[in-house]
Order: C-alpha cells, then structure tokens, then sequence
C-alpha cells in the first residue's frame, strides 16, 4: 500500500508539473512564431471565419484584401517593419495530398516565418518549394500536391505543440499558383479576384517608442475595410485559458499531496504498531535506537524512491504518448518540456518522494526506538 500511494504522489508531482511546463511551453512558442505586434485582416475576415484558429491555431481558411493596403499601411508613422501573407486552405480530395492551411509569405520583407524556418532549412526556397509542418506526412519522394500541382518538400519544422504543426509554409509565388489552380478547379469560394492582387494578412512590428495600441488605431481609422488586431489580443483567449487549466492541474496536485501523505502516514503508523514486538525483540539483541530508526527510515526512503520511480515512468510514458491528443482535448499548445528540463523535474520529484518518505517514518521511528521494549513483549501474554 506504501508503495501504491507513493507512485501517485510522484505520478501527480510529475504530471502535473510537466503538464503546466508543456503548456507554458506551447503558448510562448506560439507567441514567438507569430512575430508581430499587430496583425491586419479583412474587415469582413471576423464574420466568415474564427481569425484566431486560422492565424494561431493553422485551421484551414482563406480570405483576402485588396494588396495596395500594405503600402498605405507603410506610410503610417511609427512601423518598423511590415509583411504581408497569403493564404489557402487545400482540399481533401483527389486533387490535393491533404487538407491542410497553407500560408504564403514575401521573402523579401517577411520577419515572421522566415526565422522559424531557418532553424531547420538555411537554404532558398524556390517557386514549387514547400517547408511542412511536423505534423505532415511525407513520401520517400517528398511530394505533397495541392489542386494538381506537385510541390517539394525541402525541410520539416520543429513541434510547435500547436496544430501550427500540421500547417504548409510557401512563398508567395508559389501559393498565389496553388490559388490560380484552386480557381480553374472551380472550388475556391473566391473565383472573381486575381491572385497577384490579393494579400491575407499584413504583419507590422512597430518601432520602439511607439504605442502598439496607437498605431492599430491608426490603421483602423486610416486604412479602409480592414481591421488591425493587437496580437497580443489574438493570444489573450489561449492564455487565458492556459492560466485556468494551469490552476485547476495546481489544485489537483496539491489534493493528491495532501490525500497521499495522510493516507502513507496512516498506513506506515499501523506498519509501526504491526511490528512492535519485531523491533522489541531486536532492541533485546542489541540494536540501538539510532540503527532501529535508521532501519525504519530507510525502508521508508527505500520504498518512496521506488515508488517515485514508477510514478515517473508511468506518467512520462502517457505524456509521451498522448501529447498530442492532451493539447487537441484542452485546446491550447502542448509542447514537452527539454530534455534538461525534465531531468531537473525528475530529480526533484524523486526529492520530494524521498522527503515524504523520510519525514513519515522519522516520527514513527522516534516513537517506537523510546517504548519500553519489557512493556511490548508482555502484551497479549
């Protein structure tokens, strides 16, 4: 029974501990791919689609705006830096490989994918070249098609934690041909507009010294059926329920400590008053107080280390294999932590089981290495 307890205590101090990290972990990767301060979208973007899941989640959708606001969005006062994205969701059907979203970007302005994708792919991605998601699976001859037109594969990301990972990343070129194939095909919802005309969304970073708050303004009132979105706006929803879930796993932890170490010292306090007579007769051949309470603590320690271990296997072997489907359930990004990190997670967890452990049996060995051994041995005679 010590044993059980003891693996759901590190089974909860570990799982818990990387479930917080891996979320914590997930919403900071997702704030770093996204790389704006403000993000422009279509006016009428926000009622046809959730932007949220199509900007930061990769959901598949598409829609467009006329491409001269990025030039009157440039003139604003106060932009550093300024890119704009095309987008297109591919079908599931014989004329794409999969449905994904694929996103196309400038290479000459662009300061928000580019990055990312250097961390796996230094080279130049050419007309037809396509960087995917971690999440895509891929042939031996690393071809994906969309609307009948075959696509290279030069690199796959890094895990983002994010259905990001199941995302398609061009530049624009070659995603305004995937859009000219979707139109000839006759499924793309906007079959009146010329693709070299239309852009998705406009990144901005704005220049220090400037408020992002005013420069959104700005571009709301300025520039005409669009809307600027502070991003910091667009993550708001995913952390804020990154911070309840992160709660609710903090206060389930701390019932399963509490439950666990009430349960291990009521159960080692009747294994003491089980063995009494044992360590009587123990003290009678010699044993001192201190190697009686030496003994008692480290079959205590013994155990919880023990116990510390199974706990932490089994929570890492369901973490690693469901960690996908943990962030699809809770809905935000799920990334485990690195490997340092969760050596340092598994050396304190086996800590604080060892503590426990220690601390229980410290007090029950006190007690009975001070009890009048004559007394124990003359009981039920």
């Amino acid at each position: 029974m010590l044993l059980i307890f003891a693996t759901i205590f590190a089974m909860s101090v570990f799982g818990g501990t990387v479930l917080t990290d891996s979320l914590q972990r997930g919403l900071l990767t997702l704030e770093s791919r996204l790389g704006a301060d403000i993000v422009v979208v279509p006016d009428k973007a926000k009622t046809k689609f959730n932007v949220n899941d199509v900007l930061l989640q990769g959901t598949p959708g598409y829609f467009y705006m006329d491409k001269n606001v990025t030039e009157k969005i440039s003139k604003i006062e106060g932009i550093e830096k300024i890119s704009n994205q095309i987008f297109l969701a591919s079908m599931k059907a014989d004329c794409c490989s999969a449905r994904v979203q694929i996103v196309g970007f400038d290479p000459a302005t662009d300061f928000a994918i580019q990055p990312w994708i250097k961390e796996t792919y230094i080279g130049e991605m050419g007309d037809g070249d396509v960087v995917a998601g971690c999440n895509i699976n891929l042939t031996e001859n690393k071809i994906l098609k969309f609307y009948n037109i075959p696509c290279r594969v030069v690199a796959q990301l890094e895990k983002t934690g994010s259905t990001l990972d199941n995302g398609i990343y061009a530049n624009a070129d070659t995603v305004r041909r995937l859009i000219a194939a979707s139109q000839e095909l006759g499924v793309n919802q906007y079959n009146s507009f010329n693709p070299d005309e239309v852009v998705s969304t406009v990144l901005v970073k704005v220049r220090s010294g400037y408020e992002i708050e005013h420069i959104k303004n700005v571009i709301n009132s300025d520039v005409r059926h669009v809307k600027a979105v502070d991003s910091k706006n667009l993550i708001a929803n995913i952390s804020g329920s990154l911070e309840k879930i992160s709660g609710l796993i903090g206060v389930f932890v701390g019932i399963i400590w509490i439950l666990c170490i009430a349960l291990m010292t009521i159960i080692f306090t009747v294994l003491i008053n089980e063995r009494k007579r044992e360590f009587a007769i123990l003290r009678l051949l010699g044993t001192s107080k201190k190697m009686l309470a030496r003994m008692v603590v480290t079959e205590a320690v013994s155990i919880n280390f023990v116990g510390g271990l199974i706990g932490i296997a089994i929570a890492f072997l369901f973490v690693l294999l469901f960690n996908n489907a943990i962030g699809l359930i809770i809905g935000v990004p799920f990334l485990l932590p690195k490997f340092s990190t969760l050596a340092l997670i598994i050396f304190a967890t086996l800590l604080a089981s060892i503590f426990v452990g220690g601390l229980i049996s410290a007090w029950s060995a006190r007690k009975i290495a001070n009890v009048d051994t004559s007394l124990i041995l003359r009981e039920g005679v």
